[in-house]
């Protein structure tokens, strides 16, 4: 196998990944260096040398309403973007703290031709859930495509010293808040309408030092497909994605020494040895949110670089 420095060959950043730290803060796309790839995908050109080319939407959302939660950056931000390319008008939840990535996000969503809608709510607090959902129909006036992304972690080494105020914290905003959004989001949703969750590779393999983040992941996998099967009666989808090493802000906010961790994000973690850009785990949010994933619900969509699941 040759060395780090050599592969992999992409036209995503991997080799230019710097040291930086945001412990302790919400996690900023605007901090991040380089900054995370939200709307190109990687195209091999004749020469077979990588390009970026933005997406480009075929209205497969076409006035569509969706409410995301964590749609500020990362992951969520990517997602918000996407499905405005589609055509959907999108309301999306942040913690107030996040206001300035949040803006970033809106900006581009307008200039899909869409309407933004950002909520400063914390979901953690159930009032805040329901309050997100009023507002998201008082503006729009229907919910075709609910996405629950908001998440948090914290790392802990060894559970004997885990803070449970921490384990209540993480269980309260990445699978709670998650069934008090679906509860009240479901009062407003059709046949035809759909759910896409967010859940994690740490789901199915663990991961040591995030022992309640992986709880809640592997909760979020089986809450997808039970919630599935008592929905499909109904003609409502609900499915999962399950990425795997992203170049996000919640990264350096969470690492145990961000700077190292950060510099060798992803590198030879996985078959293709590098970290993927939100974008490359969007368009899977797209497929299933879609006509393009019509027939499939209560599944969970692996995109992490070919790390082999073990469930």
């Amino acid at each position: 196998m040759n060395e780090p420095s050599e592969k992999p060959v992409t036209a995503f950043p991997w080799k230019e990944l710097k040291p930086q730290n945001q412990e302790g803060g919400p996690g900023l796309d605007s901090e991040l260096d380089p900054p995370a790839v939200f709307t190109q995908l990687e195209f091999w050109d004749e020469e077979q040398k990588p390009t970026l080319v933005e997406y480009e939407g075929r209205g497969l959302l076409k006035n569509k309403a969706v409410l995301i939660t964590g749609g500020d950056s990362g992951i969520g931000r990517a997602v918000g973007i996407l499905m405005a390319r589609e055509g959907a008008d999108i309301s999306f939840v942040h913690l107030p703290e996040e206001e300035s990535d949040a803006k970033i996000t809106s900006k581009e969503i307008e200039k899909a031709g869409r309407t933004a809608n950002p909520m400063a709510l914390d979901i953690r607090q159930e009032a805040n859930c329901r309050a997100a959902v009023d507002n998201h129909m008082k503006k729009f006036g229907k919910l075709n495509v609910l996405v629950n992304n908001a998440a948090m972690q914290e790392i802990c080494q060894d559970l004997i010293d885990i803070d449970l105020a921490v384990v209540e914290k993480t269980f309260r905003t990445n699978i709670l808040a998650m069934f008090a959004m679906t509860k009240f989001a479901l009062a407003h949703m059709k046949r035809g309408d759909c759910i896409v969750n967010s859940s994690s590779v740490a789901a199915y393999m663990g991961n040591p030092q995030l022992v309640d983040y992986s709880s809640t992941k592997g909760a979020i996998s089986t809450f997808t497909r039970s919630l599935a099967q008592q929905q499909a009666p109904k003609g409502i989808r609900v499915n999962a994605v399950a990425p795997g090493i992203i170049w996000t802000p919640l990264q350096p906010a969470t690492k145990n020494n961000p700077d190292e961790a950060m510099e060798t994000l992803g590198i030879n973690a996985e078959p293709l040895q590098r970290p993927g850009m939100p974008v490359e785990v969007a368009t899977a949010y797209v497929f299933l949110a879609s006509p393009l994933g019509s027939y499939t619900t209560g599944e969970t969509m692996h995109v992490n670089g070919g790390i082999e699941m073990q469930g």
